[in-house]
């Protein structure tokens, strides 16, 4: 069995525990609460499904807790024993104690079936799981053992690869040890002959040195003239582009000054006509309201400069403080 296979049965055997036990409660509840309502004070039956409530929920207890003690091979010793008995015991008397009261032979076997069913499963899924989880940890030792077995003979190949490795290691270290010693008399031999052409060649090119390195030293000299050069015509070229562009900035800053001196000169003229005595074009009448927004007037002073409605003016106001929904307000009207 696999270990898929044993996740399987213990799913089985939890879910057909749990929907036995969850239907005992509700068939004990339903079964004890009148017989606990008969007998208890009638400002009191109100209390009748506590007794099994509490009952059944010693029940749960014992199911869950058995369940995680199997899970881990535990043993909770005598006590859960006697609390598992005790209130499977509790429950068959309680569900069977209306009908043996009147001495009904066939509906204490009645109500007895659930009881009885529940005490047997409790027993029964404990021994289950018991079972499982011996038989768990079996196949565990079992596939443990396996494995230390193959861990053992891959040790062992391990270990004989590593000797014969070595020994391989050692006779190829010994041929190139060997192979050395031959190759480092030729390279000896091959090293003078090489030494004395290189000491020839020098003396060589010791004559023709000094004619090159003079050569060498002229177009250095060269070189380093014509970069200073280039440096003085960089240098000059970006004083005259900064002269150029401050002269730019200053030009454009009198520009600028000269615009708002003629537009504040035009806002003033627009405000200095005073109210309109009737409703002016729409174009002087923007070119007015556009003079008072930057003047800071009230939308009220504006409507009396131009003529027009002080809801067109506030429309206009709100165009200049939001330009973009101003455009979009005049694409929507236009369309």
């Amino acid at each position: 069995m696999n270990s898929v296979q044993t996740r399987s049965a213990e799913r089985a055997l939890s879910g057909g525990t749990w929907l036995i036990v969850c239907g005992a409660m509700l068939y004990s509840i339903l079964t004890v609460t009148p017989l606990m309502a008969k007998h208890t004070a009638d400002q009191w039956a109100w209390t009748a499904p506590i007794l099994p409530l509490v009952v059944d929920a010693a029940v749960v207890i014992v199911v869950k807790l058995d369940d995680v003690l199997a899970r881990l091979g535990g043993h909770g010793g005598r006590w859960p024993i006697t609390l598992r008995w005790m209130t499977g015991l509790m429950t068959l008397a309680l569900n069977t104690a209306d009908s043996a009261l009147k001495k009904d032979l066939v509906g204490v076997a009645v109500h007895a079936v659930a009881p009885l069913l529940l005490i047997v499963t409790a027993e029964t899924s404990l021994a289950y799981r018991r079972a499982i989880a011996a038989a768990v940890a079996r196949l565990e030792e079992q596939r443990r053992a396996e494995r230390e077995a193959a861990e053992q003979v891959a040790r062992e190949r391990e270990e004989d690869a590593r000797r014969q490795a070595r020994e391989e290691r050692e006779h190829a270290a010994m041929l190139a040890r060997e192979q050395r010693e031959h190759e480092t008399a030729l390279a000896r031999e091959q090293a003078e002959r090489e030494e004395r052409r290189w000491r020839e060649e020098q003396e060589r090119k010791a004559a023709v040195g000094m004619a090159e390195r003079a050569e060498r030293e002229r177009r250095e000299r060269e070189r380093e003239q014509r970069e200073r050069d280039r440096e003085h015509a960089e240098r000059e070229a970006n004083a005259r582009r900064a002269r150029e562009r401050a002269e730019r900035e200053a030009r454009e800053r009198r520009e600028q000054v000269e615009r708002e001196e003629r537009a504040e000169r035009e806002r003033a003229a627009l405000l200095a006509r005073g109210p309109a005595a009737g409703k002016l074009p729409e174009g002087e009448a923007r070119a007015i309201v556009a003079a008072a927004f930057g003047a800071e007037l009230s939308v009220r002073s504006a409507a009396e400069l131009c003529g027009w409605s002080v809801g067109w003016v506030s429309a206009r106001y709100a165009e200049h403080r939001d330009p973009d929904a101003g455009g979009a307000e005049l694409a929507i009207a236009s369309r």
